[in-house]
């Protein structure tokens, strides 16, 4: 598994682009390695769990939720995650697949504090708010996140803007439309929107991405100007 997510990443890299995220099967194999890493790949394999799989609904992350939720149960285990930070790594995942396994853990005497810590950060619970305002009648962590959501900490624990932000400017004279941003010949590649930015303006303004590229890596913020 490890070869071939190595040989796919060098494959996009070769474009300037990024790996793909983890697929369901991908993730599989990474969670079944990380309850016994081969040595030397431990912090790779650890940050293939925490960084390159998409949050939410996405189906890997059901994958990676379950594998969580089944540390923190005692079911399985890693000597990479204990019980708290398999809480903490469910924190990161947005929503979805993971809320579930943070409300049961309010209930754990052990696991509450971070439990409530990553919910609290969390807006998209939707019917599973109900469940903590409930439980939250008769256990202290869960009035912590009804207290946090209703204060909108999610929000304002976050960097404040800075007073003033200098960027470099690409301009486009004339009208843009969206076919010049996202060409239809290029459709197909949508899905994969790093793989689909390589397109953008390749007829209106080819050349610009590249150009933007090296704005970037000479450490320039870059602004996009243009009549769209």
């Amino acid at each position: 598994m490890i070869e071939a997510y190595l040989k796919l990443e060098e494959e996009r890299n070769a474009q300037g682009i990024p790996a793909l995220p983890l697929t369901p099967e991908q993730t599989t194999g990474v969670c079944e390695l990380l309850q016994n890493p081969p040595a030397g790949k431990e912090e790779f394999l650890l940050n293939l769990l925490t960084e390159r799989i998409s949050p939410g609904v996405d189906p890997a992350a059901e994958v990676k939720a379950a594998f969580l939720a089944e540390i923190v149960a005692g079911t399985k285990s890693s000597p990479l995650i204990d019980k708290v930070k398999a809480v903490q790594i469910l924190g990161t995942m947005i929503g979805g697949y993971n809320v579930q396994c943070l409300i049961s853990a309010l209930s754990d005497a052990d696991l509450a504090d971070e439990a409530a810590k990553a919910l609290s950060s969390m807006t998209y619970v939707y019917d599973a708010a109900e469940q903590v305002v409930t439980l939250a009648k008769d256990n202290a962590a869960a009035q912590k996140v009804v207290d946090s959501w209703a204060q909108a900490e999610w929000f304002t624990s976050k960097p404040e803007l800075a007073e003033t932000i200098t960027v470099k400017v690409f301009k486009v004279e004339g009208e843009i439309n969206t076919d010049d941003f996202s060409p239809a010949g290029d459709a197909w590649s949508r899905p994969d929107i790093p793989l689909h930015t390589l397109a953008m303006g390749k007829t209106r303004f080819p050349g610009g991405i590249e150009e933007i590229a090296k704005w970037r890596e000479a450490g320039h913020q870059v602004a996009f100007v243009g009549d769209v």
